[in-house]
Protein backbone atom coordinates (compact mmCIF):
# COMPACT_ATOMS: atom_id res chain seq x y z
CA UNK A 1 0.00 0.00 0.00
CA UNK A 2 2.81 2.29 0.89
CA UNK A 3 4.44 1.97 -2.99
CA UNK A 4 0.67 2.43 -3.73
CA UNK A 5 0.68 5.67 -1.98
CA UNK A 6 4.10 6.40 -3.19
CA UNK A 7 3.67 6.01 -7.27
CA UNK A 8 0.64 7.80 -7.55
CA UNK A 9 1.21 10.54 -4.50
CA UNK A 10 5.31 11.31 -5.10
CA UNK A 11 4.41 13.45 -8.36
CA UNK A 12 2.04 15.88 -6.44
CA UNK A 13 4.82 15.87 -3.31
CA UNK A 14 7.42 16.87 -5.79
CA UNK A 15 5.44 19.51 -7.89
CA UNK A 16 4.47 21.13 -4.60
CA UNK A 17 7.82 21.01 -3.61
CA UNK A 18 8.85 22.73 -6.66
CA UNK A 19 6.25 25.50 -6.04
CA UNK A 20 7.80 25.98 -2.56
CA UNK A 21 11.31 26.04 -3.42
CA UNK A 22 10.34 28.41 -6.75
CA UNK A 23 7.11 29.95 -5.81
CA UNK A 24 6.26 33.75 -6.51
CA UNK A 25 8.20 36.37 -4.44
CA UNK A 26 5.72 37.69 -2.69
CA UNK A 27 5.15 34.48 -1.14
CA UNK A 28 8.23 33.36 -0.31
CA UNK A 29 8.69 36.94 1.70
CA UNK A 30 5.74 36.29 4.07
CA UNK A 31 8.07 33.74 6.47
CA UNK A 32 9.89 37.38 7.01
CA UNK A 33 6.68 39.62 8.10
CA UNK A 34 7.37 42.20 10.68
CA UNK A 35 5.87 41.48 13.89
CA UNK A 36 3.47 43.92 13.59
CA UNK A 37 1.46 42.52 10.62
CA UNK A 38 -1.94 41.93 10.93
CA UNK A 39 -4.28 39.27 12.62
CA UNK A 40 -6.50 37.39 12.00
CA UNK A 41 -10.25 37.93 12.84
CA UNK A 42 -11.32 36.07 15.92
CA UNK A 43 -8.59 34.49 16.66
CA UNK A 44 -5.54 36.65 16.28
CA UNK A 45 -3.39 34.38 14.02
CA UNK A 46 -0.59 36.01 11.95
CA UNK A 47 1.33 34.07 9.63
CA UNK A 48 4.53 32.68 11.83
CA UNK A 49 8.47 34.20 10.29
CA UNK A 50 10.12 31.54 8.66
CA UNK A 51 7.24 28.68 8.24
CA UNK A 52 8.70 28.54 4.63
CA UNK A 53 11.48 26.56 6.31
CA UNK A 54 9.41 24.20 8.11
CA UNK A 55 9.18 20.35 7.07
CA UNK A 56 6.72 19.06 5.16
CA UNK A 57 3.78 17.08 6.68
CA UNK A 58 1.42 15.78 3.54
CA UNK A 59 0.91 17.35 0.14
CA UNK A 60 -2.97 17.56 -0.71
CA UNK A 61 -5.14 17.93 -3.88
CA UNK A 62 -8.63 19.94 -3.52
CA UNK A 63 -11.25 19.01 -6.11
CA UNK A 64 -13.38 21.57 -7.77
CA UNK A 65 -14.67 23.89 -7.47
CA UNK A 66 -11.03 25.05 -5.62
CA UNK A 67 -9.42 22.72 -7.62
CA UNK A 68 -6.08 23.42 -5.64
CA UNK A 69 -2.75 22.02 -4.65
CA UNK A 70 -1.65 22.22 -1.10
CA UNK A 71 0.80 21.61 0.96
CA UNK A 72 0.89 21.48 4.87
CA UNK A 73 4.14 22.56 6.72
CA UNK A 74 4.62 21.78 10.57
CA UNK A 75 7.15 23.56 13.19
CA UNK A 76 9.15 21.70 15.49
CA UNK A 77 6.72 20.66 18.02
CA UNK A 78 4.27 19.45 15.35
CA UNK A 79 6.64 17.45 13.34
CA UNK A 80 7.31 15.84 17.03
CA UNK A 81 4.18 15.53 18.06
CA UNK A 82 3.63 13.64 14.83
CA UNK A 83 6.59 11.33 14.67
CA UNK A 84 5.27 10.53 18.24
CA UNK A 85 2.15 9.81 17.19
CA UNK A 86 0.99 12.29 19.72
CA UNK A 87 -2.85 13.36 20.34
CA UNK A 88 -3.89 15.84 21.21
CA UNK A 89 -1.19 18.15 19.79
CA UNK A 90 0.33 20.31 22.02
CA UNK A 91 0.62 23.97 22.97
CA UNK A 92 2.65 25.69 20.58
CA UNK A 93 1.77 23.50 17.55
CA UNK A 94 1.46 25.16 14.33
CA UNK A 95 0.37 24.31 11.14
CA UNK A 96 0.40 25.98 7.69
CA UNK A 97 -1.29 25.18 4.50
CA UNK A 98 -0.56 26.61 1.50
CA UNK A 99 -2.84 26.76 -1.31
CA UNK A 100 -2.33 27.12 -5.54
CA UNK A 101 -4.29 26.66 -7.92
CA UNK A 102 -3.40 23.77 -9.93
CA UNK A 103 -1.81 24.48 -13.21
CA UNK A 104 -0.28 21.92 -16.17
CA UNK A 105 3.43 22.23 -16.33
CA UNK A 106 4.88 24.28 -19.09
CA UNK A 107 7.62 22.27 -18.72
CA UNK A 108 6.12 18.37 -18.96
CA UNK A 109 2.58 18.21 -19.99
CA UNK A 110 1.64 15.46 -18.14
CA UNK A 111 2.55 17.14 -15.18
CA UNK A 112 0.42 19.38 -12.93
CA UNK A 113 2.26 22.30 -10.94
CA UNK A 114 1.66 24.73 -8.35
CA UNK A 115 0.12 27.59 -9.93
CA UNK A 116 -1.05 30.90 -8.50
CA UNK A 117 -0.36 30.92 -4.86
CA UNK A 118 -4.62 31.16 -3.24
CA UNK A 119 -4.37 30.74 0.35
CA UNK A 120 -1.46 30.92 3.67
CA UNK A 121 -3.80 29.08 6.41
CA UNK A 122 -2.76 28.85 10.07
CA UNK A 123 -3.65 26.58 13.01
CA UNK A 124 -2.17 27.62 16.23
CA UNK A 125 -2.54 25.34 19.27
CA UNK A 126 -2.95 26.80 22.32
CA UNK A 127 -5.39 25.03 24.78
CA UNK A 128 -5.91 27.96 27.35
CA UNK A 129 -6.39 30.94 24.53
CA UNK A 130 -8.45 29.36 22.50
CA UNK A 131 -10.30 26.98 25.16
CA UNK A 132 -14.02 27.84 23.10
CA UNK A 133 -12.30 26.25 19.23
CA UNK A 134 -10.87 22.96 20.83
CA UNK A 135 -7.49 24.47 22.18
CA UNK A 136 -6.72 25.75 18.39
CA UNK A 137 -7.21 29.58 16.98
CA UNK A 138 -7.34 29.61 12.93
CA UNK A 139 -5.99 32.23 9.82
CA UNK A 140 -6.22 32.44 6.52
CA UNK A 141 -4.72 35.05 4.28
CA UNK A 142 -5.05 35.90 0.77
CA UNK A 143 -1.78 37.79 -0.24
CA UNK A 144 -0.94 38.34 3.06
CA UNK A 145 -3.63 39.86 4.39
CA UNK A 146 -6.25 38.03 6.71
CA UNK A 147 -9.83 36.88 5.12
CA UNK A 148 -12.48 38.39 6.67
CA UNK A 149 -14.56 37.07 9.75
CA UNK A 150 -17.14 35.83 7.73
CA UNK A 151 -14.53 33.28 6.36
CA UNK A 152 -13.18 32.83 9.81
CA UNK A 153 -15.99 32.09 11.28
CA UNK A 154 -16.40 29.04 9.58
CA UNK A 155 -12.94 27.36 10.57
CA UNK A 156 -13.82 26.11 13.87
CA UNK A 157 -17.34 24.67 12.84
CA UNK A 158 -15.89 22.45 10.04
CA UNK A 159 -13.20 20.70 11.97
CA UNK A 160 -15.21 20.01 14.65
CA UNK A 161 -17.95 18.58 12.12
CA UNK A 162 -15.38 16.18 10.64
CA UNK A 163 -12.00 15.85 12.56
CA UNK A 164 -12.95 16.32 16.48
CA UNK A 165 -11.49 12.64 17.21
CA UNK A 166 -8.38 13.90 15.44
CA UNK A 167 -7.46 17.32 17.80
CA UNK A 168 -9.65 18.60 14.80
CA UNK A 169 -6.52 18.29 12.75
CA UNK A 170 -7.81 16.98 9.00
CA UNK A 171 -3.72 16.75 7.58
CA UNK A 172 -2.34 12.98 8.35
CA UNK A 173 1.56 12.27 7.75
CA UNK A 174 2.81 11.64 4.92
CA UNK A 175 5.31 9.16 4.97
Amino acid sequence: MQASFLKHRAPVALALLAGLAQGPAAWAQQGTQAPGQAASPIYGVTIPPGYRKWEMIAPAEEAAPLDELRVVLGNPVAIKAIENATLPYPDGTILVKLAYKRKQSDDFGPATVPGQPTTVQVMVKDSRRYASTGGWGYGRFINGVPANEAQHQTCFACHASKVKDRDYVFTRFAP
